[in-house]
Order: structure tokens, then C-alpha cells, then sequence
């Protein structure tokens, strides 16, 4: 708590940002954090609530009366109110109904305004609050309006000006940079027609997927895009903050799913849910565990006549998976980057079989030599180097054939994919080093 105290009194509120109050919040233990909750400044709870970890939020709430988190909501943009009423009704849907009563009509009509678009669509992500002008509106009386609104901060981060028709049709979009030198006597639509520089806004529709403006932020190098309604009619912004959160939820969650693990779960502190999500993967490795053995069992007695394929069965199932893994991997990331376009596929495919057979042949060689004079078995080298080729080849036509058939059926490529491709190379792995040395050893 003296550390948060110490950094309030040596820093004046305006230079304060959220995230580093919340850096500070994460290093108290629970006798601090109370305390320490009550000296963070009134007008930046909200931001600091939202900026901390999941699992403190609900300490920060627990510190708050039903006044102070109101205050919290007002002090936030539109679409951080949403985000912060929906985490205060993941805590306490009894203190969330209490404090959406305190607020007043606007900021009550925003948030339902906003709640009723889906997680997926871009209109869940917008600000409501944006900076308009008219097109027959005088440059000069703009930027003097622009100047009063800064200053009673009833708009910030702006970086464009979104001029409208009169039916709030969006026509045009500034930069401010620009704004500044045009000819500050005429009217917005005279300095536009008069300029060399295209004015046309890149533009996201409410109901679009956010996943597409994430595209259009990323190939655009965009910092805010407008977003307007099916009828052309500007409601909103997106701004480069909040892409950059999705961007960061979307790989996390890529990534715990690889692994078979939940993202929601993991960001709780609910050991018991924790635990039950992880079991539900690892039931279904065992399954695929099981399978493998019963391939194993099949090779017996080869197994019995040649103890030293036992010694060498687990390379070729290893590297395998390792392979298929890489393949997965790149498949998978550039799906979620919209690297891979439809019809991509089988370029795609050829290109990580083309690696993982390249690998393949490399490494049969080496362990081909080495299983050679390990054993003494000139044979056994053949049969293993054979078998790890077939097994390279299967882990990368899989590992880029799985993520995009998921794909294909509108299924998250990174959800069963790391399962299924274990399934198939340990399969295979064991099944070709058995079946070619029953075939050519026995």
C-alpha cells in the first residue's frame, strides 16, 4: 500500500495512467489490497478496475460502495461502461443492477444500446462518443469547437473528424493533421474537393464480424475506424485500443486451446473449475493413449523377439509430433491472421508436406546410421529410417490438413487439433516402425 501511496503523492493525477496502478494492485496481498483500493483517484477506479487481472476485479469491487462504482461508470467511455457492467454482473448480478440504477438516462440508454450486439460483431466494440461536423460547416468554427469539447473533456483521443451529410450519413474522414492546414475561411466540403487527397473512409458496419475490422486495422494501418449502420448512418468508433485487447485475447485463447486448456477457466481462481476443464482434454488424451497401446499390442511379438525396438519406438512417434506440431502451428496462426485466403489450401498443404519430408529424409538418415551401429543391425536402420519418413510426411499432411478442415466447418482450427494430430502420428508412428520391422526383421 506505501508503494501505491508513494507513487500517487510523486505524480500529478494527470500524468497517472490506469495501467500502472494496476501494476502496482497486483504485488499487495489481500491485507493491503482494501486499503490501497481506497486511495486510487475517484475519476480513474473504472479505468484501473478493468486494467487489473479478472481475479482482482472482483476485490476491487469488494472494496467499492454502490456510489463509488457508479461514479466508476461515468467516468468511462461507452464501450468500457459495457465491458465494466458485464464484468460487475459476473461478481454480484444483485450490486451490477443496483449501480446501473444510479446512472443517469444517457449513460443507461448507451450501455443497452451496445449490450444488444453479439460478442462477434463490431458493434459491441464501438465508442458512441465521436467528434462530427457537417460538410457545409466553416473550418475555422470546427476547430474552435473541437478546441471547447477538449477542453471540458467531453471528447479525447480523438484523431479524425468524421464529417457528415445532414441526415448523419457519414461522408467523409479527416485527420486532424489535415484539418489544421486546410483554408480555415471555407467549408469543410470546399477544402476536400479542392484537395489532391482522397477524403474516403475506410468504414466497419455494426453487425459486421470483428474479426474482419481486425483485418481491416491490420492491412490498413488503421488507428480508429468509423462504424456506421446498414443505412450508411455514422453510431460509433472502433479505436486501435481495443483491437489491440482482441488481438490479445484471440492469441491467448488460440494458445490455451492448443494445449486443451480453457482460457476462461485459467483466468479464474477456482481451482475445482480449473481443474475440471483440464480433465475434460486429458480424458480424451487418454482415450487416444489407449489406441496407440492397442497398435503396440498388435506388434507383440515382434516386440518380444526384438527388445531393441522397444528402445527406438518412441523416437519415430516423437518426432512425429514434433513435426506435426510445427505444421499446426503455422496453419493455425495464419488462419487467425487471415494469411490464408479460401482455394489457399492446397498450396498450403504441399508446403508443409514439402518441409516435414525434407526433415523427414534428413532425419531418417541420421537415425537411420545410428540405430545401424547402436544395435548392430544394418536392417533395423533401413526399418526405422522408413518408418520416421512415413511418419514426417503424416505429420505434416495432417498438421495442415486438420486446422483447415476445422475451418472449412466454421470450427475454432485451434480447438481438438493438437488431440487429433497426436492420435494420428503416434498411430502411425507405431503402427509403420512395427508393421515394417515384422515385415523385414522377422
Amino acid at each position: 500500500m506505501n508503494k501505491l501511496k508513494d507513487y500517487l503523492d510523486s505524480h500529478d493525477i494527470s500524468e497517472i495512467h490506469p495501467s500502472d496502478i494496476a501494476k502496482i494492485l497486483k504485488t499487495l496481498d489481500d491485507s493491503e489490497f482494501s486499503d490501497a483500493v481506497k486511495l486510487i483517484p475517484k475519476d480513474l477506479l473504472g479505468d484501473v478496475a478493468l486494467a487489473v487481472p479478472d481475479r482482482l476485479f472482483d476485490d476491487v469491487v469488494e472494496s467499492l460502495s454502490i456510489d463509488e462504482l457508479s461514479h466508476a461508470v461515468t467516468e468511462l467511455e461507452s464501450d468500457d461502461q459495457v465491458d465494466f457492467m458485464h464484468e460487475l454482473e459476473e461478481v454480484d448480478e444483485h450490486i451490477a443492477s443496483e449501480v446501473f440504477q444510479t446512472l443517469d438516462d444517457e449513460d443507461k440508454e448507451e450501455i443497452i444500446r451496445l449490450q444488444k450486439y453479439t460478442e462477434d460483431e463490431a458493434g459491441a466494440y464501438m465508442q458512441l462518443e465521436v467528434f462530427t461536423a457537417y460538410e457545409d460547416e466553416v473550418v475555422d468554427g470546427v476547430i474552435k469547437r473541437f478546441a471547447k469539447l477538449r477542453k471540458e473533456n467531453e471528447i479525447e483521443n480523438v484523431q479524425n473528424l468524421f464529417i457528415v451529410s445532414k441526415d448523419n450519413k457519414l461522408k467523409y474522414c479527416v485527420g486532424l493533421d489535415d484539418l489544421l492546414i486546410f483554408d480555415f475561411s471555407k467549408t469543410l466540403k470546399e477544402n476536400i474537393e479542392s484537395s489532391d487527397e482522397s477524403f474516403e473512409p475506410k468504414v466497419a458496419k455494426d453487425r459486421e464480424d470483428i474479426k474482419d475490422v481486425v483485418h481491416y486495422f491490420k492491412e490498413y494501418d488503421l488507428s480508429v475506424i468509423p462504424v456506421t449502420n446498414e443505412y450508411g448512418v455514422l453510431i460509433g468508433r472502433i479505436t486501435s485500443d481495443d483491437i489491440y485487447d482482441i488481438i490479445n485475447e484471440h492469441a491467448t485463447e488460440q494458445m490455451y486451446n492448443l494445449a486443451g486448456v480453457d482460457d476462461e477457466a485459467e483466468e479464474d481462481d477456482e481451482i475445482v473449475k480449473a481443474a475440471q476443464k483440464r480433465a475434460t482434454w486429458l480424458g480424451l488424451n487418454l482415450l487416444t493413449a489407449i489406441g496407440a497401446s492397442l497398435v503396440i499390442g498388435l506388434f507383440s511379438n515382434t516386440l518380444e523377439h526384438m527388445v531393441a525396438l522397444a528402445v527406438l519406438m518412441p523416437i519415430v512417434a516423437s518426432m512425429g509430433g514434433n513435426a506435426g506440431t510445427q505444421s499446426l502451428t503455422v496453419v493455425v496462426r495464419q488462419l487467425a491472421l487471415g494469411d490464408i485466403s479460401q482455394g489457399d489450401a492446397m498450396r498450403i498443404i504441399k508446403k508443409e508436406v514439402a518441409i516435414s519430408l525434407g526433415n523427414g529424409f534428413l532425419f531418417a538418415l541420421i537415425i537411420g546410421v545410428i540405430a545401424s551401429v547402436w544395435f548392430d543391425k544394418g536392417m533395423l536402420g533401413v526399418v526405422i529410417a522408413l518408418s520416421m519418413v512415413i511418419n514426417l510426411f503424416m505429420a505434416g499432411f495432417f498438421g495442415a490438413v486438420i486446422p483447415l478442415f476445422l475451418k472449412k466447418l466454421d470450427i475454432d482450427p485451434a480447438i481438438g487439433s493438437s488431440v487429433i494430430l497426436t492420435t494420428v502420428t503416434d498411430i502411425v508412428g507405431f503402427f509403420s516402425f512395427l508393421g515394417l520391422a515384422t515385415a523385414i526383421l522377422l
